[in-house]
């Protein structure tokens, strides 16, 4: 268990970041914040953060998204009794108004990440060093690439960026703790922070993306021959014997459909991870708050459900996040956590579909290699330069990986034609 009094309500001004003008230098006068609650930050102004652009109503990626952190939050999900004590930094103009934040926690462990530092804790345990509590700037439970550093449009923009990179140094020396870990940030972002000397680390995941496809079959026209018959049989079998499937989203969410998934997520998660991370309420409130940008996909057989999967919808992406089910049923996972994923997102209009962390059999399956991306401040010298030297050896391993895995996509290879 982590000790609320370990939060810091002020770490003042951040080193400056070079190349800033005299405008953003003024706006530096006011001090970086950290909160214990997302609750004490104004949603509107947290969410103005998340958009970016402000090109909508709610931020794009929707994890992001102060209704959904708060939900983890409040439900007891992520939280000191759980080993997610909240740190989240809020950068404020003088005016009190809220121009950058980042997600930030104190961790007392390394469950929930996915980006695993298991073997980094235990090496400077052995020498004596205390890994735990550090500091995770992340989404909790969910292994979803997006803005981690969440800033608000603006022409200094870039700047505040590298504020936010400088006040989480800052956060970790302030508090004494090894480490910072920001993980599955954007692509742009975990370059700026390879800048600013964090330590940069790659690993994949596998995507969908749309071609234009008017229907399933269309998409399947896409693919090898092999591939396309393998993927029909796994699907006419897993909804043999009468087993339907339903999308449900929006209003029609009901607590009954929740305490039905939620007994499916129970049942895998305690095979898979030991204890499953979010609580019952957690899903209640995000129904309450976000009920339009969610989406179950619930496997039934007469009036009974027998498996299900949670959708979070984005602007543009369909997250694959939590999947579980009261029966072994061959290729049952296959169909409802990957195929109907697709089946919506095609009727939708969805780019992509993002279907989690891992998964090497989802290639088979349509979904190519992606790349994910993480930084890291150590405070020691010592682990940071071991760090450093296996992140290098492990940079190459994935990008060997990711070349090997390209050669074997399931799309077709015609002469002269690129694939959709």
């Amino acid at each position: 268990m982590l000790d609320r009094k370990m939060v810091v309500d002020s770490i003042g001004r951040p080193a400056e970041p070079t190349g800033q003008g005299a405008q953003e230098r003024k706006a530096q006068e006011a001090v970086v914040r950290v909160l214990g609650r997302i609750a004490d930050v104004p949603e509107a102004q947290w969410d103005a953060c998340a958009r970016g652009d402000g090109a909508s109503t709610d931020p794009p990626n929707p994890f992001v998204s102060h209704a959904f952190l708060r939900a983890l939050e409040e439900s007891g999900s992520a939280a000191p009794d759980t080993g997610w004590l909240p740190q989240h930094l809020l950068f404020e103009d003088d005016q009190g108004q809220l121009l950058a934040c980042m997600p930030c926690y104190l961790k007392g462990n390394s469950q929930g990440e996915y980006v695993f530092d298991h073997g980094w804790a235990e090496a400077y345990m052995r020498t004596g060093g205390d890994y735990y509590p550090k500091l995770q700037a992340a989404v909790p439970f969910s292994p979803v690439p997006g803005p981690r550093l969440l800033v608000r449009d603006g022409a200094a923009s870039i700047e505040r960026h590298a504020l936010l990179l400088e006040a989480g140094r800052t956060l970790t020396d302030r508090l004494g703790v090894s480490s910072l870990h920001i993980t599955f940030m954007s692509r742009d972002e975990w370059r700026l922070a390879g800048k600013l000397d964090y330590l940069q680390r790659t690993d994949q995941q596998f995507h969908w993306h749309n071609g234009g496809y008017d229907d399933f079959d269309d998409f399947l026209g896409a693919l090898a021959s092999r591939k396309r018959k393998a993927i029909k049989r796994e699907r006419r079998c897993a909804l043999s014997d009468d087993i339907a499937i339903e999308w449900v989203a929006g209003n029609d969410l009901t607590e009954a459909h929740w305490d039905a998934f939620f007994a499916f997520y129970q049942d895998t998660g305690a095979r898979k991870w030991g204890r499953p991370y979010l609580t019952r309420e957690a899903f209640s409130l995000l129904s309450e708050t976000m009920a339009d940008r969610l989406l179950l996909v619930m496997a039934k057989r007469g009036a009974d459900y027998i498996a299900g999967a949670l959708n979070v919808i984005g602007a543009d992406t369909l997250y694959g996040r939590y999947w579980g089910a009261l029966e072994a049923r061959e290729f049952l996972h296959f169909e409802v956590c990957y195929y109907q994923a697709i089946d919506y997102a095609i009727a939708h209009g969805l780019a992509r579909v993002e279907a989690g962390a891992q998964g090497g059999h989802k290639l088979a399956r349509g979904y190519v290699p992606a790349e994910t991306y993480s930084a890291h401040y150590i405070a020691d010298p010592r682990l940071r330069a071991a760090v450093a030297d296996y992140l290098a050896r492990e940079r190459r391993a994935v990008a060997e990986e990711a070349v090997l895995l390209a050669a074997e996509s399931p799309y077709r290879k015609e002469p002269g034609q690129e694939p959709r």
